[in-house]
């Protein structure tokens, strides 16, 4: 969807990097290791980006760190609508509450740190998760957003989820 209304294929990556986890951060050099295409084509967009006001910047010693202004007035709707193209809502909406007791549900992988690359590798935490209905609407879900999905259970108490480093997650659903 997104590459039908927007054709600049650099600008789409550098909404999926920025815009996906509000904690993400990049730096010149590093998208373009990333990106595997020239920093001043990813030059171009970050000062496009910055001068909307939509990323902001700060210098950590010779690196030029850029990240989403989530106070601006679209960040929201650009992640609601990232979130909405990679299928998270349909995740939501027709795996979650289907299963039985979900506490938590989480991004991990490239997706996670706004690479759209990979499948959609997801951990569920909670208790009494119906496995078997989980893989049928897995499989659904796979075939409406045209994406393979992966998935991981964890109970609440186990040392698993204490190990979660959430640096690399990203927190998609929350019971509490």
């Amino acid at each position: 969807m997104l590459e039908t209304l927007i054709t600049n294929k650099t600008r789409i990556k550098l909404l999926y990097r920025m815009f996906l986890n509000p904690d993400s951060k990049g730096y010149l050099r590093g998208l373009e290791e990333e990106f595997g295409e020239s920093s001043n084509a990813i030059r171009i967009e970050l000062n496009r980006f910055e001068a909307a006001g939509m990323l902001e910047s700060y210098l950590d010693k010779n690196k030029k760190i850029y990240r989403a202004n989530k106070k601006h007035p679209l960040y929201s709707l650009i992640n609601e609508v990232i979130h909405k193209q990679l299928g998270f809502d349909q995740i939501l909406e027709k795996i979650i509450h289907k299963l039985g007791s979900v506490n938590q549900v989480y991004l991990t992988g490239p997706l996670s740190q706004g690479l759209n690359q990979g499948p959609l590798e997801i951990i569920l935490v909670g208790d009494k998760i119906n496995v078997a209905n989980l893989n049928q609407l897995v499989e659904k879900v796979e075939k409406t957003i045209g994406r393979s999905i992966t998935h991981t259970i964890y109970k609440p108490n186990d040392h698993k989820t204490e190990k979660l480093n959430l640096n690399e997650c990203l927190l998609l659903w929350d019971l509490n």
